[in-house]
């Protein structure tokens, strides 16, 4: 009976420390209980000597991976349980050479079914329809049986070879025993494996995502304790979006500037303040008082400018216009101003703006006797690269960037009936750049340049729909002016000195 397991390939498996040998069966000794494996392979890897020999005593565990009969041509495959096993093993490894070592096998010979013993195995398949296959067609029918053995054991991808055909080798090239011991030990292809669609679908079918969500907002709520409690109203949110805070703020009061007189209009902040319009008399006597603490006209025309420019520069494109990479595409700004208060805060703008690298170009018609407050910024504004005139004739044929407005008074409105007035008025309506208009006058006085932007100063006034979107500078006000004057104030500007300002 021994006779009849020669030339089968089994896996022998010695436990932890020995590890798991492949190989084909070379002898069978019943009286030793040992047995010899020829070509053998310890842990995918061929062994240096040609057989091994091992006791019974080390082997845990033997499997037959395919039954060879030499009588009569037909080659088996079987892969049973442990527990079914033809050999019984205990004990340890003698320590031979190379990868092996003495073996004992029991004396109880191995029962293997025949075909006079036919067995349905596994897939439903009697032994003869199983032995009638060629090694190629059974190879593809175990894929899905086999995967984890032919993975753990791949050094076998060679076994449809017969049992004394050795592995092909070119002579003296290095290249080819490369590319043998390549497919000796990862030629078993996985291209059939491989051809098996993946079911996404499927799989997807499998998760739960109800039942994984609510066992996640259990854990939540197991986690929060008291937030749990109590009815949904009364429960804590658990989690809080990263603009909001977790302490009990008081609630918020949008309204906190009140005026004794509040205008036709009223306007709100980006943030939701409201901010109401005063009448000019107001803001007249809200100036008057500032002055009367130190705040001259000076400093207001000062901080007027600047806030008036940084606005312009943002408007004329900001960082992505005004870098040293685009110094041949500098803006360029005509600035309209009249010989009063409002053309000297047009003035120092635009001398900001051209300490800025903008091309300003400022019209400003010739008068005998002009107030102190403008000689004294056109002064400044000649050491700039600012360039003046006092005709409409002098002003860029082409448009231009932007168009700075100052040519209104709150007080002086006989001077739209100049000359030169209509004439600037009508040129900045015939050019196509936008228009910024620098403290308009209030609601009833008509406007001859239609703006898109309109800058007032400290709190707006009634300002026409020509007057476009309104904007609010801050110049400096004390708290206690406002209060002075009967406002109850309190600053909408937050971080910014340019704040706009939206219809109510």
């Amino acid at each position: 009976m021994a006779a009849d397991w020669l030339g089968s390939l089994v896996s022998i498996n010695c436990g932890a420390t020995l590890g798991v040998y492949q190989g084909e069966v070379s002898s069978v000794d019943q009286s030793s209980q040992t047995i010899s494996l020829r070509q053998p392979f310890h842990n995918g890897v061929k062994c240096p000597v040609p057989e091994v020999t091992f006791s019974a005593m080390d082997i845990k565990e033997l499997k037959i991976l395919e039954i060879r009969n030499g009588s009569n041509g037909v080659t088996r495959r079987s892969v049973p349980d442990a527990n079914s096993s033809s050999f019984g093993y205990n004990g340890r490894k003698d320590k031979g050479g190379g990868c092996g070592g003495g073996a004992q096998v029991n004396s109880a010979p191995v029962t293997v079914p025949g075909k006079a013993e036919p067995r349905l195995q596994e897939g439903g398949m009697s032994p003869a329809q199983h032995y009638s296959k060629s090694y190629g067609e059974r190879h593809v029918d175990m894929a899905g049986q086999n995967k984890g053995f032919r993975r753990r054991h791949n050094s076998w991808s060679s076994s449809s070879r017969g049992p004394n055909q050795a592995t092909p080798k070119k002579n003296g090239s290095k290249n080819g025993q490369m590319k043998n011991k390549d497919d000796e030990c990862f030629g078993d292809g996985m291209d059939d494996v491989l051809d098996e669609d993946f079911d996404f679908e499927g799989n997807l079918a499998l998760f739960d995502k109800a039942a994984v969500f609510s066992q996640i907002e259990s854990s939540d709520r197991r986690g929060n304790g008291s937030r749990s409690r109590g009815t949904p109203a009364e429960q804590t949110p658990s989690r809080y979006r990263h603009d909001e805070n977790i302490l009990e703020a008081k609630p918020v009061i949008y309204r906190q500037i009140i005026v004794p007189q509040p205008g036709t209009n009223e306007y709100s902040t980006d943030s939701g303040l409201v901010v109401p319009s005063i009448s000019y008399e107001l803001h007249k006597r809200l100036l008057s008082v500032a002055e009367s603490y130190g705040l001259s006209l000076e400093r207001r025309l000062e901080m007027t400018g600047v806030c008036a420019s940084q606005m312009a520069l943002t408007l004329l494109g900001g960082p992505n216009r005004l870098t040293p990479k685009n110094v041949h595409q500098r803006p360029t700004v005509a600035l309209l101003c009249g010989p009063h208060v409002q053309g000297a805060q047009g003035i120092s703008c635009g001398r900001h703006l051209a300490n800025h690298e903008v091309e300003v170009v400022l019209f400003l018609p010739n008068f005998v006797k002009m107030l102190e407050a403008i000689t004294s910024e056109l002064t400044l504004f000649s050491k700039t690269s600012g360039k003046q005139v006092s005709s409409i004739k002098d002003l860029p044929d082409t448009p231009v960037d932007l168009v700075i407005n100052c040519l209104d008074s709150h007080e002086n409105t006989f001077l739209r009936d100049q000359p030169w007035y209509r004439a600037a008025a009508d040129w900045a309506n015939q050019n196509r750049a936008p228009v910024l208009s620098i403290d308009p006058p209030v609601n009833g006085q008509e406007q001859a340049v239609e703006a898109k932007w309109s800058l007032s100063l400290g709190l707006p006034l009634s300002l026409p729909e020509r007057a476009g979107r309104v904007y609010l500078c801050d110049i400096g006000l004390p708290r206690q002016v406002f209060q002075e004057v009967g406002i109850k104030y309190h600053s909408p500007f937050g971080c910014k000195f340019v704040i706009p300002l939206h219809s109510a």
